[in-house]
């Protein structure tokens, strides 16, 4: 079984300012504690293609493994690594984000695309955020209304972690703001 969901998120913010924001996220000392399941990000290779004008990325990001903890203990593992491919088009103004664990695909997988685009109601000043996250536990398919409850306890977590994510994002927009504007924070 695999459980699915879907989130929408407007940012108040022009899409410049978040697509900039979504880059330094993890970077931010200041967000180590809000984002304490990120344990280390690592750009593996960046490409700019002057034909099209697109920015490929990819990063490694370590993170604490999610999930209930007794399922961490069966496992034996309490990390996760993942790769996360990201595709900006500046031309378009759009941003693209795709992840999925690479580690621990035996017990769960999991797959966030994440896009950013100018906010169709008000282009130039917002941004809109959608999010589509899947999750499914493996070796439990056959015991299904257990993995079901597993399932969903990852969903709540991935979803606590989300409105994490976006607090951040939201806090260095107004950081990125007011450096606009020649104000200290």
């Amino acid at each position: 079984m695999v459980r699915a969901y879907a989130q929408e998120h407007t940012y108040k913010h022009p899409w410049e300012r978040v697509t900039t924001a979504s880059w330094r996220k993890f970077a931010d000392p200041e967000n180590k504690s809000t984002l304490s399941h990120i344990l280390e990000v690592d750009t593996l290779n960046r490409k700019l293609d002057s034909t099209s004008g697109k920015l490929y990325t990819t990063r490694a990001i370590t993170i604490h493994a999610p999930g209930p903890w007794f399922i961490r203990r069966i496992i034996g593992q309490d990390i996760c690594h993942c790769v996360e491919s990201t595709v900006v088009d500046a031309n378009s103004r759009s941003m693209q984000l795709a992840t999925r664990n690479i580690s621990l695909q035996k017990f769960i997988e999991v797959e966030e695309k994440i896009r950013y685009d100018p906010h169709p109601q008000n282009p130039n000043e917002w941004t809109i955020c959608k999010q589509e996250t899947s999750i499914r536990i493996k070796p439990l398919s056959s015991l299904a209304s257990m993995a079901e409850k597993i399932e969903q306890k990852c969903v709540d977590k991935f979803q606590q972690n989300s409105a994490k994510g976006r607090e951040v994002m939201e806090r260095i927009c107004k950081y990125l703001e007011a450096e606009s504007s020649g104000i200290s924070i």
